[in-house]
């Protein structure tokens, strides 16, 4: 039917949608442009960062942070923090060492067993949590406390190498096998394998949270568990899942790692835990979303790959490279928490 007078009087009337302004153009697209803005500045002064070979090198470094960091999005998302991640990761190194070095086995034995165990870590922290109602962050405090502790007692506190005299005098009989070793030094094309495996998991840990019931039912247990547990939600179900899934993505980081390096090194996994936590972090503040988000961390994780990858090659010194991989972490934070409207979705994790 056609409008009436009156009607059309008042449809002229209504205000237009006001335009963003700058400071929501800022919030929204602030990261975004500050990681194209890095990205311009080395390629324009540093000849050999514009090399194919060095972007996929860049890829393939972050991708361990990566994969990594998409485990601790997943349980910002509920509400919490697995501070484990790195110990698991590290845990990950020395088991597919022992596995195919000590025991001689081939590298899809140690695969399994690395995921296995993550999932067993992840299933630890979801009972500390859960059930026994203990803190996120005290709990996985003490899991990666433990876990760093049991992966030196059955290698004596050394690294793990083809060659090395075991305890009671014998060299270890293994190696690490080609097919294991594949997992960060194969390419598909001119692509590095370390890039599609994150690729994939990044898909589908982003169609698991924006596109299923059960990532959007997290979302909502992060947010307000409590009315989640009311509206009937098993949040304890939820809040576990995300623990176990971060195990076995850190496990994956570690298995990249162990590859990348070929031997089991005792100190591998150290440094995940801060760069982890840190991608997730900056992730919240892409396109001014003020929650964690598969994508976000992504990009956090590219863009500590753009840092350290131009850095490294206009010869900035490594113990410098903390303190500008800690600004950009700040100004992540000012996208989210000063300069937005929006109320950040993440939360400390509530005991329910």
């Amino acid at each position: 039917m056609p409008k009436t007078e009156a009607e059309r009087g008042t449809a002229a009337a209504a205000p237009a949608e006001p335009r963003p302004g700058v400071r929501e153009l800022a919030v929204r697209y602030g990261f975004i442009a500050i990681t194209v803005a890095l990205f311009v500045f080395f390629a324009l002064t540093e000849e050999t960062f514009r090399q194919p070979s060095t972007l996929f090198s860049m890829l393939k470094f972050a991708s361990v942070v990566a994969v990594v960091g998409l485990g601790v999005t997943l349980t910002m998302v509920v509400g919490g923090l697995d501070l484990s991640v790195g110990a698991v990761a590290g845990m990950a190194v020395t088991i597919s060492a022992m596995t195919m070095v000590i025991y001689a086995q081939v590298g899809g034995v140690a695969i399994a067993l690395v995921l296995l165990a993550g999932a067993l870590i992840g299933a630890v922290n979801a009972l500390l949590i859960v059930v026994l109602r203990i803190p996120d962050l005290l709990a996985t405090l003490a899991t990666m406390f433990i876990v760093m502790g049991l992966k030196l007692v059955p290698v004596d506190g050394q690294s793990v190498s083809s060659g090395m005299v075991l305890r009671d005098g014998s060299v270890a009989p293994g190696r690490f096998t080609p097919d294991f070793l594949a997992i960060d030094r194969a390419f598909v094309g001119p692509i590095p394998l370390p890039v599609l495996i994150v690729g994939v998991i990044s898909v589908a840990t982003w169609f698991f949270l924006t596109r299923t019931r059960w990532g959007r039912l997290m979302y909502a247990v992060g947010a307000n568990p409590e009315a989640s547990r009311l509206a009937g939600v098993r949040v304890g179900r939820y809040r576990a899942l995300a623990y176990v899934l971060s195990g076995v993505f850190a496990a994956i980081g570690g298995l990249i790692l162990s590859a990348r390096i070929g031997q089991g090194d005792i100190s591998a996994g150290n440094s995940l835990l801060l760069d982890a936590v840190a991608v997730a972090l900056v992730g919240t503040s892409v396109l001014g979303m003020g929650r964690p988000n598969a994508w976000g961390t992504i990009l956090g994780a590219v863009l500590v790959g753009i840092l350290i990858t131009g850095l490294t090659i206009a010869g900035f010194p490594y113990y410098g490279q903390d303190v500008v991989k800690g600004i950009v972490l700040l100004l992540a934070l000012l996208f989210s928490f000063t300069l937005s409207r929006r109320r950040t979705r993440y939360t400390p994790a509530a005991v329910i």
